[in-house]
């Protein structure tokens, strides 16, 4: 189910393979075997996964169908006039960028 739902994902991101590799700090063959399940990521790397594509680590393990987290996160206005959405997805990169500080920094 991994496989399936990340290329799906991907795709509606309309990012390649390399694409998303290079964000995740990757190669593209990791993201080619996680699409076909000939690996699994480790649990920070699902977290990453998770986090930038806006869902959670069950649904991209199939435990749930469910594909947006419940919770709403509030965005720090800074005099621009956001869309709901827009700000919603600036919360999702600010995590996005806080758990790959993290992981990088375990790293290290």
């Amino acid at each position: 189910m991994l496989g399936k739902r990340l290329k799906e994902l991907r795709e509606l991101k309309g990012l390649t393979q390399q694409e998303l590799a290079e964000i995740m700090n990757l190669s593209q063959q990791t993201i080619g075997h996680y699409e076909v399940g000939r690996a699994k990521p480790d649990a920070d790397t699902l977290n990453l996964l998770a986090t930038y594509f806006g869902t959670t680590v069950d649904y991209l393990l199939g435990r749930t169908n469910i594909k947006q987290p419940i919770e709403t996160i509030a965005a720090h206005h800074d005099g621009e006039d956001w869309t709901p959405e827009e700000l919603e997805d600036i919360e999702k990169f600010k995590e996005f960028v806080r758990i790959r500080r993290q992981q990088q920094e375990k790293k290290k």
